[in-house]
């Protein structure tokens, strides 16, 4: 009976001690986040490249890619506006356990288990930045897909920091059906090389 006493009081004690990190690093992105309009453009982005890709007249498709244009551009410089931002965040704070899992203090004391959110952010500012300006004459579908990808990686790395990469994971395929690793090949290159090579996953 002690042993078990023991193991759920230390149970509750990693469980709480998580939370409290989780709270801290939610609030701490949410701040940041709640300066831009990023979330609603991501929503005018998602729902117009629907309505473009079910649209059977072709000018107005064209119209319809024309106007997310405008869009993509927004976000980009949103985005650039809010990596700019994280990046005066300590380092102590934007650190990203590379674990699958959710362990307590990793990120405090064993730093070489990490990589840093701010880095991850500059490379997702690049990324939008690089499919906004089409750089790869991509066709509208394409560069649709590419920018969706690249912002379902975007949308991962926030959960990550926030959470784990599990349940970053998880909720990308709950949400979107879509698997981590489909969205990786689905960015552009210099997005997927650069992201591997940080992540340690290279």
């Amino acid at each position: 009976m002690d042993s078990f006493l023991l193991a759920f009081v230390a149970g509750m004690a990693v469980y709480m001690l998580i939370s409290s990190e989780q709270r801290k690093r939610i609030a701490l992105l949410g701040t940041h986040l709640s300066q831009f309009n990023i979330e609603r453009l991501m929503e005018t982005l998602a729902d117009g490249y629907l309505r473009a890709l079910g649209e059977n007249d072709l000018a107005r498709r064209d119209q319809i890619w024309g106007l997310l244009a405008s869009s993509e551009e927004q976000l980009s410089e949103q985005f650039e506006r809010f990596a700019k931002s994280f990046s005066k965040v300590d380092e102590t704070q934007t650190r990203i356990s590379k674990l699958a899992l959710t362990l307590p203090l990793v990120t405090r004391f064993l730093p070489s288990f990490c990589f840093d959110a701010r880095k991850a952010f500059a490379i997702h500012a690049q990324g939008f930045t690089r499919v906004a300006r089409n750089e790869k004459g991509l066709s509208p579908r394409d560069k649709a897909f590419t920018m969706m990808a690249e912002l379902l990686l975007m949308q991962h790395t926030c959960h990550w920091f926030c959470k784990s990469r599990a349940v970053a994971s998880a909720r990308l395929l709950a949400r979107h059906q879509t698997a981590y690793e489909q969205v990786l090949t689905s960015v552009s290159p210099e997005t997927r090389q650069a992201y591997l090579e940080l992540t340690g996953r290279q």
